[in-house]
């Protein structure tokens, strides 16, 4: 197995100029939008449209920079740090924020997630998640549904869990048949996950480019030479892969989330893993095996 070394931070070559760097950025900031634009073009966006988008984005993160640095956030120095005509930071600025950042679970997610990974709802036997009675005070939907909210219905809850073809409705019994929270049957659902897992992979790699703080995982295994049969066989296996350290995590995640429920300095997170396969360009060479691959 050919594996290659986490990268790590170095300083820049005698020589190297600030525009060096920034080109180095720009470039490889090219490179993550393509799949981007395909799927923006894919959807009907032309350029005209995410470029007068776009500037909104600079400008917010300007803020975030600026704010970071202890520096004040005036019209001038968000137009100076971002590039955006001043004119146009203000008339921004009566827009109101742009960016949804670290929205809240969806109540239907949270409680598929506790049907999933809590071992009170899960069949000790097979570790699949229990068909349950639609209705009851104890071991039913409803009680899991209240376990996780107050404040939206339970047939609520089921009933949007049934459009996102989450769940089956069997009469008085109800049974998860998605192995993950996916919600194929809402576009606009799968555009928030897109949105939210995209961000925070991108974060993870431009925290270890840009600082010396510890490093946040960020990695990957990359093989080509591979036949089709092989490549969906290791999907599979990714799959798999993922179920057993999604159930994981997740537990651990609400255990400690039940005990730090009185922090002072909250903190969230996000662990994901994907998985991507293509047919290879004719003029690339095929890899000696896996190559591990990190920021």
């Amino acid at each position: 197995m050919d594996t290659s070394p986490s990268a790590e931070p170095t300083a820049e070559p005698a020589g190297a100029t600030g525009p060096r760097r920034a080109d180095l950025a720009l470039r490889t900031a090219l490179a993550l939008a393509t799949p981007i634009v395909r799927w923006l073009l894919r959807q009907g966006v032309q350029y005209g449209a995410f470029v007068a988008a776009l500037k909104r984005v600079f400008v917010e993160v300007a803020g975030e920079e600026l704010r970071r640095q202890g520096r004040r956030t005036t019209d001038s120095a968000l137009s100076v740090l971002s590039g955006v005509h001043r004119k146009d930071v203000r008339a921004l600025a009566h827009l109101g924020r742009a960016l949804q950042r670290d929205k809240s679970f969806s109540p239907a997610s949270l409680v598929f997630t506790r049907w999933a990974t809590d071992p009170r709802w899960r069949d000790p036997a097979s570790a699949r998640p229990l068909r349950l009675p639609r209705l009851g005070e104890r071991g039913s939907f409803e009680a899991l549904a209240r376990e996780v909210s107050t404040d939206v219905h339970p047939r609520t809850l089921l009933d949007e869990l049934e459009r996102l073809s989450l769940v089956r409705v069997d009469g008085e019994w109800v049974e998860l048949v998605a192995d993950s929270y996916v919600p194929s049957a809402d576009e606009a659902a799968m555009a928030e996950l897109f949105a939210a897992n995209g961000a925070d992979h991108l974060a993870a790699a431009v925290h270890n480019l840009t600082t010396t703080e510890p490093r946040l995982l960020e990695q990957s295994v990359f093989a080509s030479g591979l036949s089709r049969a092989s490549a969906e066989a290791l999907g599979a296996l990714a799959r798999q892969l993922w179920a057993q350290d999604f159930a994981r995590m997740a537990e651990e995640a609400h255990r400690r989330f039940q005990a730090d429920r009185q922090t002072s300095q909250p903190h969230r997170m996000r662990f994901g893993v994907y998985y991507y396969m293509e047919p290879e360009a004719s003029d690339t060479e095929a890899a000696v095996g896996p190559k591990e691959s990190s920021s």
